[in-house]
């Protein structure tokens, strides 16, 4: 008897690095996309070194480093451009096969992914397959598509995003809080590097009155500002105040010019449970949070793995359907323990005006460069190997 598609649904990079997974192993994958097709809108753009170890059997890593910068360092400076700290994740060769970021948009990590799956005859993704509701029975799962349309499948997978259409018919609550500001992210071509002595790939720039992230992707700087809850979308757009902030990042005479603007309304949740019978969630579906770190995408991929590896072992191997209620227990925890804590902790560091949580700050920036252990520790949680249980000890 043929085998029922596990139903993916969101072709971004954590249901596509799904599908891949199950794909690689002849398992029949189905995934579905609500856009007409894979968008290239900006957003993500950090690669951490696992993810990429992880990516590299798809042949999307190799892919993504041509097309990407390779960023080996990041550093901590204030305001003035002194800089805090610098950390190099060269000192984690030894345990990963990229001890880098690669900084890359995410649109091109789809591309490269569906090409994978282009080549697989067991997987399929369909456009303009916006997902509407789930039904499950004993023995297997139904979706039904906006067009009234239902797709039988053995599986259904949400990695549709913050607004999981597969999270809300579950009734899966999406516990946790909004923050007041809403995060402006500014492109321009303008060469900060030539500007700011020893200026690395990835920046973050503490200010208790503006912190900024300054994040170089292969073509422009992006500058990542927060705003103030009383300043209006058309506030925020202004050029004006656009160009008053970028001067505050290097004041200069002639305007910049801004290739690109986006404003993010920044979450902190995770979902109250990542199952329910048949049915998974995973990625920005089952957990969001602030930029401050580039965990939320690669959180996603990793969860994509996890889970797609035991739907291999059950599916093709015959291992035991409770398997499969390891997947939120062992990521949840992640979500909620680690990249949560992370994340703020990141953003306080960077706005805190409170002096002695500053002193705080640069006393254990001091202190972790000048000890090799501690610098290990630190370059294995900031890189997300700490979260998949690896030590390197």
């Amino acid at each position: 008897m043929t085998q029922a598609p596990v139903i993916v649904s969101g072709a971004g990079p954590v249901g596509l690095s799904l599908a891949c997974v199950l794909a690689e192993a002849d398992l029949p994958v189905i995934v579905l996309e609500a856009e007409p097709a894979l968008p290239t809108n900006l957003r993500a753009s950090t690669f951490h070194p696992p993810t990429l170890d992880m990516l590299e059997r798809f042949g999307a890593t190799e892919k993504l480093i041509a097309q990407g910068l390779i960023a080996p360092t990041f550093q901590y400076r204030d305001r003035t451009g002194e800089k805090l700290g610098e950390f190099d994740f060269g000192a984690l060769a030894d345990v990963v096969r990229h001890p880098y970021r690669l900084q890359c948009e995410q649109f091109k990590l789809n591309f490269a992914l569906a090409e994978y799956l282009a080549d697989r005859p067991t997987a399929a993704i369909r456009f303009g397959a916006e997902v509407a509701g789930v039904q499950q029975a004993a023995d297997g799962v139904s979706v039904t598509l906006a067009s009234g349309e239902t797709v039988a499948g053995s599986y259904v997978i949400g990695a549709d995003g913050a607004r999981s259409a597969v999270r809300q018919a579950l009734g899966i609550p999406f516990e946790g809080f909004t923050w007041p500001e809403a995060f402006l992210v500014v492109s321009t071509d303008f060469p900060f590097e030539h500007h700011f002595d020893g200026l690395c790939w990835v920046n973050y720039f503490a200010d208790p009155d503006e912190w900024f992230f300054l994040l170089r992707a292969p073509d422009v700087w992006r500058v990542m500002f927060p705003t103030g809850p009383e300043e209006s979308e058309a506030d925020i757009f202004d050029p004006a105040k656009i160009q008053r902030r970028l001067n505050r990042v290097l004041p200069r005479d002639e305007p910049y010019e801004v290739k690109h603007t986006t404003l993010y309304r920044v979450h902190q949740r995770v979902a109250e449970r990542y199952r329910e019978g048949r049915a998974f969630i995973a990625g920005d579906a089952a957990h969001i949070n602030n930029p401050l770190g580039g965990m939320g995408m690669n959180g996603g991929i990793h969860d994509a793995f996890n889970l797609g590896e035991k739907l291999v072992r059950v599916l093709r191997d015959g291992a035991d359907p409770a398997l499969l209620d390891q997947f939120e227990a062992e990521r949840r925890p992640v979500a909620l323990q680690y990249v949560n804590d992370i994340t703020i902790r990141n953003k306080r560091n960077l706005e805190t005006r409170d002096p002695s949580e500053q002193a705080a700050f640069r006393q254990m920036l001091r202190e972790t460069m000048a000890d090799p252990a501690k610098t290990r520790a630190f370059l294995l949680r900031a890189s997300m190997l700490a979260s998949l249980g690896v030590t390197g000890y």
